[in-house]
């Protein structure tokens, strides 16, 4: 097939182009606040309850305002002043972290507080995350964008490994509260830069802003199923992390079969993140030297899979940490395919929508995994749940192998 052009320069680079650089920083800071408030959610559910399925149903508080809103969030970050609308979803998702800290450290939290409280972080996450990613056009020079997009999965995967390890220190010395305190004050930053940012509000959106509207939903949707590339990538993206959600069970194996406390904890939550940022900085200096990337793209998907089924039948705490890095690694592989990949395939006028469609796979994945790892877990045992996950996710991929050849052969 015909090779998507894309920059093969080191993605450092995107960071010498000062706006770029300093929303980066801001979000790495924010990022990294809302990594520790999800690890602290699971911890503080299963402390609460030690079932399983509550565990679960946090999965389903974070997916249901997705699917609902994911689709309108990203109509009108095609529609609006990116800028403006991302104003907005963190300055209140400060003010839901805010009462959910505050709740907390007065005691007076309950679950369907954090149940509700996760709920409209993610509603907001919904139309915050298309405005975000889809703004990095108006940030970067063109040539930049592949660039950019590898150093925001590499920001990604720095977040996700430093604030799990923080929430466990915070939750071991001090509780889940000032967890969600730290959250709260992480949005400060994001809010400053947005705020001195200046930025053309119609850059990036194919010569105009377009009207909020079901056709202007339903244009978005069928540009992501007449391109079999990104229809394939996201259906891949979905299916492995549905099948293979297992951290949404930490907690209960780091207290039930790891026989380990809240530290230990933290750590087990980052080690996806280690490996992940190792795959990431691998794939942000020479993933423009990847030729096969389909090939690649596939493979770590099924080293994925492998990884999960080993930490699902591991009873060793070092050996639990290995698995998890190589399933972070290999998901930071795949990921810093899959994100220059979609950017580069979808003109600017709908490059929101696009990645609102995304965020529906990306994020319903693996918040209806967790759903369904906890109700799993809840009803056999949560090595069983874990271990089938890897199983069909390795089976899932070479389905997906077979049925979209255009993916397989991606240069």
């Amino acid at each position: 097939m015909t090779p998507v052009a894309q920059s093969t320069d080191s993605a450092w680079s995107a960071l010498r182009h000062p706006r770029f650089r300093w929303m980066y920083i801001a979000q790495i800071i924010s990022i990294t606040g809302s990594s520790m408030q999800l690890a602290a959610v699971n911890w503080h559910i299963w402390k609460l309850t030690e079932s399983e399925l509550a565990l679960g149903l946090v999965g389903l508080a974070r997916v249901v305002p997705i699917i609902i809103l994911a689709l309108l969030g990203g109509v009108i970050a095609d529609a609006m002043d990116r800028r403006k609308l991302q104003l907005m979803t963190q300055t209140l998702m400060l003010v839901f972290a805010g009462i959910l800290s505050l709740g907390t450290l007065t005691g007076t939290a309950s679950l369907p507080l954090i149940y509700l409280m996760t709920a409209a972080i993610a509603g907001m996450i919904a139309f915050d995350q298309p405005a975000r990613n889809a703004m990095i056009v108006s940030l970067v020079p063109a040539e930049e964008l592949t660039n950019a997009t590898r150093l925001n999965v590499l920001m990604f995967q720095i977040t996700s490994m430093v604030g799990p390890v923080v929430a466990g220190v915070l939750l071991a010395s001090q509780g889940p509260g000032w967890v969600y305190g730290v959250n709260a004050l992480s949005f400060i930053p994001v809010v400053l830069v947005l705020w001195s940012l200046r930025v053309d509000p119609s850059a990036g959106q194919g010569g105009g802003r377009r009207e909020v509207s079901l056709g202007a939903m339903m244009e978005g949707l069928r540009f992501v199923f007449q391109t079999p590339l990104l229809w394939s990538s996201m259906l891949l993206d979905f299916i492995a992390t549905f099948f293979s959600s297992a951290l949404v069970l930490l907690p209960v194996y780091a207290t039930s079969i790891l026989r380990v406390g809240a530290l230990e904890y933290g750590l087990l939550n980052a080690a996806p993140a280690i490996g992940s940022t190792i795959g990431a900085v691998l794939m942000a200096q020479y993933g423009g030297r990847v030729q096969a990337q389909g090939k690649v793209l596939l493979g770590s998907v099924i080293v994925f899979g492998l990884a999960t089924i080993v930490f699902g039948f591991s009873t060793t705490f070092i050996l639990s940490l290995l698995a998890l890095a190589v399933v972070g690694f290999s998901d930071a592989i795949s990921t810093a395919i899959r994100g220059p990949l979609r950017q580069l395939l979808t003109p600017d006028g709908l490059r929101g929508r696009m990645l609102s469609v995304n965020m529906i796979f990306f994020m319903g994945g693996p918040q209806l995994g967790e759903f369904e790892a906890g109700l799993v877990a809840y009803l056999v045992s949560p090595a069983f749940s874990v271990v089938s996950g890897g199983i069909l996710t390795v089976l899932a991929v070479l389905w997906v192998a077979r049925a979209f050849p255009m993916l397989r052969a991606y240069r």
